[in-house]
């Protein structure tokens, strides 16, 4: 009886989203000696990595990907005459890619979102008119709907008007004309309701009886 033989136990895949036998096509290329040969098994690599996204194999910038991914896998000792440039081992062994600086935003009022605020802020430098009263009366309506999904089943519209000039500080408000906004009603019986347990198992019960 053949031993198993575990993935922990292999060689690690380079890029895992190839699998194993991409792999083990390459390693066996690297060992072809007969240059035409190991550019015959390249070409053909290409075109089975090509096959995982048929849609994008004959795109010329997918194509230098697929190259590219190609020397890489072989931990560059593969050497056959690529269409495109062979890419660089020290650039991509040395290199490290530049820290991204995760947006460091706390707002005071988090059930609103960012969203919101970058809807306020854009308002705020709107000009004075019909344009920008409807747009802040949506903005409203959009904070009353946020604060109905995380609060409670009712609020009131004072409530949502001082939230509004608070996070615009002072810039943004409400005529008494666009008052009373979008009832509370109107919100909450669009919500998604989360079957409970019970339900759940007094459905399996009846489905049983049948």
């Amino acid at each position: 009886m053949n031993s198993l033989e575990y993935n922990t136990e292999r060689k690690k895949l380079i890029i895992p989203e190839y699998g194993r036998h991409i792999h083990q096509m390459i390693d066996q290329a690297v060992l072809v000696e007969d240059k035409i040969e190991r550019n015959n098994m390249a070409k053909a690599i290409i075109g089975v990595m090509g096959n995982l996204n048929p849609h994008l194999r004959d795109v010329p910038d997918f194509q230098h990907k697929l190259w590219a991914q190609l020397f890489i896998m072989s931990d560059f000792k593969l050497e056959v005459d690529s269409p495109f440039e062979k890419p660089s081992e020290d650039i991509y062994k040395n290199a490290k890619p530049n820290k991204l600086n995760y947006p460091q935003i706390h707002p005071k009022y988090r059930f609103y979102g960012n969203n919101i605020k970058k809807m306020i802020d854009i308002a705020i430098g709107w000009e004075d008119g019909e344009l920008k009263r409807k747009l802040v009366l949506n903005i409203a309506n959009h904070m009353k709907k946020c604060f109905l999904n995380w609060n409670k089943d009712s609020v009131e519209d004072k409530v949502i008007i001082e939230h509004l000039l608070d996070m615009s500080n002072g810039s943004l408000s409400l005529s008494p004309s666009d008052l009373p906004l979008t009832d509370s009603s109107e919100f909450l019986k669009n919500r998604v309701k989360t079957p409970s347990f019970k339900s759940n198992k007094n459905r399996k019960k009846s489905k049983r009886r049948f």
